[in-house]
């Protein structure tokens, strides 16, 4: 689907169902330099079970016009036009890295508009190290290679390729998509005051071994949301919707139901 939001054409894969009014309605938001591609694997199943799924390519991602944002808050504030465009209400936003900031930012100005919330492999705070982002601003493919390092359990390889480096193919890619959207995670600030205010019932789900927000930090940040449940996945690293894309569904399922 196709959306023009803000003067730019937006894109939304919907599991070619369109939105149905009568259902509960599945929003997901990817990660930094990504785009939908990465719920692949999620979105025809919660279709199925009768929901209705819209995941995101964020302004200037996978096929959205750009540029990309520049700040968590103004993603927040963007979500929220897109939302009352599309006269949703009553969501329930799942997030992905940088999508768990997105959706923080957001939550703490608009809850009103949510129903649950799903954080998969996120925190409340999300520093880059300088190096990474250096890389990414220079265009150089050895910041993708550095994320795919960090991002994964061990070596595992993915039916059809690692995802990343299909997403982001390019310097371009790197340098004006990932540099923008890593400078922003470093940037955020108000995450903590953020996770403090969520009322909504919500749901963590980390990888046991996941090298950028690993237990401790994630643990933390469960323990600064009220209404929360956390589960941890086994044997598994950051890119817990491709590595472990089964339980996870299943987790969010019995935890949506």
């Amino acid at each position: 689907m196709i959306f023009e939001i803000e003067n730019k054409k937006i894109h939304v894969s919907d599991a070619g169902q369109g939105i149905d009014p009568s259902k509960e309605t599945i929003v997901f938001l990817h990660g930094s330099g990504l785009s939908h591609i990465v719920w692949s694997l999620s979105e025809q199943f919660f279709s199925n079970k009768n929901f209705n799924v819209l995941s995101i390519d964020l302004p200037g991602h996978g096929n959205s016009e750009g540029p990309c944002l520049k700040t968590i808050e103004e993603i927040a504030e963007w979500l929220e036009t897109f939302f009352s465009t599309l006269k949703l209400e009553k969501i329930n936003l799942i997030g992905h890295s940088q999508g768990c900031l997105d959706i923080l930012e957001y939550a703490s100005k608009y809850s009103e508009r949510l129903n649950k919330i799903i954080f998969v492999g996120g925190s409340y705070k999300m520093p880059v190290h300088p190096d990474l982002i250096n890389l990414a601003e220079s265009g150089d493919s050895d910041a993708v290679k550095l994320m795919m390092k960090w991002g994964y359990e061990g070596s595992k390889k993915f039916i059809g390729g690692n995802p990343v480096e299909r997403i982001i193919q390019s310097p371009r890619d790197i340098s004006e998509i990932l540099a923008v959207d890593l400078n922003a995670c470093n940037n955020y600030s108000n995450g903590l005051n953020a996770a403090k205010k969520i009322q909504n019932p919500t749901l963590l789900i980390f990888g046991k071994l996941d090298k950028m927000v690993n237990l401790e930090n994630g643990h933390k940040f469960a323990d600064h949301i009220k209404n929360s449940s956390t589960h941890v996945i086994e044997n598994c690293g950051h890119m817990i919707m491709i590595e472990k894309a089964f339980e996870m569904r299943d987790k969010i399922l019995e935890f949506l139901n």
